[in-house]
């Protein structure tokens, strides 16, 4: 009879455990698909503050009206900054700081498309598609078939 008891409070045991397992596997699962939606979710808003390739700017990009802008919130040679190089003499005394610099893009598949970017160190604007790569945002101006691409890193 002690044989038998001893036997059931093992297989008793043993299923207690298994539940144990199988309910903390099912909790790490859970925590697991958690995280990669965030994570998935933060990875594609392209939205926010990032840094440029020289590290000399840092542009906001924000939705306006269905469309995808960036506008210079930070330069390292300071606030006061003018536009000198704007083909428009009219504007080369406005400052850079506020200046949208991406405008009109709109997403299609992976990628923002169909916009301009104006480059403030030569003046002159571009068509543009920007996307992003992992943790990194790649900005390419256009002019015909040629093109230059930077990397941008996002602001934290």
């Amino acid at each position: 009879m002690l044989y038998l008891c001893t036997k059931a409070c093992k297989v008793m045991r043993r299923k207690q455990d298994k539940h144990k397992e199988n309910k903390m596997m099912k909790q790490f699962v859970l925590i697991f698909a958690l995280s990669m939606f965030t994570w998935m979710g933060y990875a594609q808003d392209i939205k926010g503050k990032w840094l440029t390739e020289a590290g000399d700017a840092q542009v906001e990009i924000y939705e306006s009206n269905g469309t995808i802008n960036g506008k210079i919130v930070w330069l390292a040679k300071g606030p006061d900054t003018k536009d000198i190089h704007n083909k428009d003499e009219k504007l080369r005394s406005r400052k850079l700081m506020g200046v949208n610099i991406l405008s009109g893009l709109t997403k299609k598949k992976d990628k923002w498309e169909g916009g301009r970017i104006y480059n403030p160190k030569n003046g002159k604007d571009y068509k543009c598609s920007i996307w992003l790569e992992g943790d990194k945002l790649k900005v390419r101006g256009y002019i015909g078939f040629l093109y230059e691409t930077q990397t941008w890193k996002r602001k934290k």
